[in-house]
């Protein structure tokens, strides 16, 4: 029995830290999960390596740790695109606010000459 949990250990280790990460409290950002899908995929995919060698606890944990790193780094440039994403949309909204309102001065100056 304590073989059995030694060899579950990593993936064990790896699962109670994403539980722990995700009950940290509020929603997880791109990058956060992007590390987490790393994580247990490349812990998945590690353990069934490694059970095809004979060492399938090993397998999950350098897995699991490059995954980590692979899904950190993906969710990172994702993270980037998001926020540059959400700064030309705050810009191209402040940007249409000030056409209408100089649209509205526009409108404003040809009633006052006269010109509607």
């Amino acid at each position: 029995m304590v073989g059995l949990l030694m060899n579950k250990a990593p993936t064990l280790l790896v699962a109670g830290t994403l539980m722990v990460a995700g009950c940290a409290g509020g929603s997880l950002t791109t990058r956060e999960k992007g590390a987490g899908i790393g994580a247990v995929g490349g812990a998945v995919a590690g353990g069934l390596i490694g059970a095809a060698v004979g060492h399938p606890g090993a397998g999950a944990a350098i897995g699991g740790g490059l995954g980590l790193g692979a899904g950190a780094l993906i969710g990172d440039q994702m993270q980037g695109q998001e926020n540059q994403s959400s700064t030309q949309d705050q810009s191209i909204r402040q940007n249409q606010a000030e056409i209408d309102r100089q649209q509205r001065e526009l409108d404003r100056l040809r009633r006052e000459r006269g010109e509607y």
